[in-house]
């Protein structure tokens, strides 16, 4: 009963243990321990939402797959969902095959148990890089090998499996004299039911690499192929097929004289002939990682920056009209170095990026998810505000009835 007493005097005493002060000075005090609660009410709320973020309690499962080896160490490990409702992924493998590094495919159930997993490879390296559905419900596989075709020199490695993962065909593209070395193939189904692999070619004579378009039809056998190169060095495209049934792809384009290098986006027809082609970035390291045709017909580019953002490198989103043109970009990061490594964008018209973060996180990288609207502007879930609320709202009732009983007392003193 005391410490009610003491609690339901508290204001009144503050304004009147000093009668040398006029009421008007008091009030004026009073205003600002006022304010004073409200604001640490707000910060109580804000850091309920820290605590609600931290809490991992909407995974609803996770699984591993590996062996005493390394997987997916040499390069990403790449996902697909399944027509099934189950997943398939796609990396390079240590622990299984036949040595190096293999392809291993790995197909779970829906809630990731595995069903089956399969290695594909020879006695030295073959890198994982794409995987796609296929209409047959099988799948196909792209990497670069160096176990198969000019042996010892990298080529395109292009795969297809039934929907058990069993080898239908396989087929290799690169030069025939080994002078060449192509790798790092991304992987598009193509309207036609043929594939089209875009990559990196190189001729070991020379310091610059370059784009490299190859088409098949849908037994893997080459249609056409296309380079795409300047003066200045391009590598690691990202490959769609547009609406015209041409093709766009999206990397890096390095300029040796300077140690720079920019986003790279070409255009090209459907025999590959290129249309016309963009750069965007500034005065250091700036690389696109990954590319998706926007629902307006445009294009967004995701990939990392170091000429734009907070840090090392961040996060940065390009969206373009579909001439290439800059609508707008936006960077997404911290202090330190954070990737984006894929992109797509979602039903409401959105973007969701994912790629790694030294910024954020527990450890030392992290996977990291960023959801955006459709202008680019990262969306702040719903439900995390309510704690903030909570507290704002309670926090404007409780002082609402304490300045009331406290003019009252104030009035009568």
């Amino acid at each position: 009963m005391g410490r009610l007493l003491g609690q339901k005097n508290f204001a009144k005493n503050l304004l009147t243990k000093n009668p040398q002060i006029s009421l008007s000075e008091r009030m004026m005090q009073f205003k600002r321990r006022f304010l004073s609660g409200i604001v640490l009410f707000v910060l109580f709320g804000s850091s309920l939402v820290v605590l609600v973020n931290a809490e991992p309690s909407w995974v609803m499962w996770s699984k591993t797959y590996g062996g005493i080896d390394d997987e997916g160490l040499l390069h990403d490990v790449y996902l697909v969902e399944t027509s099934d409702g189950g997943y398939a992924l796609f990396g390079s493998t240590y622990s299984f095959g036949a040595g190096g590094a293999d392809f291993w495919l790995v197909k779970t159930d829906v809630n990731g148990n595995m069903e089956w997993n399969h290695t594909y490879g020879g006695g030295f390296w073959d890198r994982a890089y794409s995987v796609t559905q296929t209409s047959d419900g099988g799948l196909a596989l792209a990497g670069d090998t160096e176990s198969f075709g000019n042996l010892g020199v990298s080529d395109f490695w292009l795969v297809k499996t039934d929907a058990n993962g069993n080898m239908e065909w396989n087929r290799t593209y690169g030069e025939a004299n080994g002078d060449m070395t192509s790798f790092a193939p991304s992987l598009v189904v193509t309207s036609d039911g043929g594939f089209a692999l875009a990559g990196t070619i190189q001729s070991f004579n020379a310091e610059n690499s370059h784009f490299w378009l190859v088409k098949t039809d849908e037994s893997g056998n080459m249609e056409w192929n296309q380079i795409y190169d300047g003066t200045d060095s391009e590598s690691h495209p990202s490959l769609v097929q547009t609406s015209d049934g041409g093709f766009a792809l999206a990397g890096r384009k390095y300029y040796y004289d300077v140690g720079s290098a920019d986003f790279w986006l070409v255009k090209t027809d459907a025999d590959g002939n290129m249309e016309w082609n963009k750069t965007y970035g500034g005065t250091d390291g700036d690389v696109a990682l990954s590319l998706v045709v926007t629902s307006d017909g445009g294009f967004a580019l995701a990939g990392e920056t170091g000429s734009f953002g907070a840090g090392g490198f961040d996060f940065w989103l390009v969206k373009t009209d579909g001439s290439g043109n800059i609508e707008w970009s936006r960077t997404y990061g911290g202090a330190k170095s954070d990737r984006a490594n894929s992109i797509v964008q979602t039903s409401d018209g959105g973007y969701t990026l994912a790629g790694s973060t030294s910024s954020f996180g527990a450890g030392e990288y992290d996977f990291w998810l960023v959801k955006t609207n459709e202008q680019g502007i990262p969306e702040f879930p719903s439900w995390n505000i309510l704690p903030l609320l909570f507290a704002t709202a309670l926090t404007v009732i409780i002082c609402k009835k304490w300045l009331t009983k406290n003019k009252q007392n104030l009035v009568r003193n």
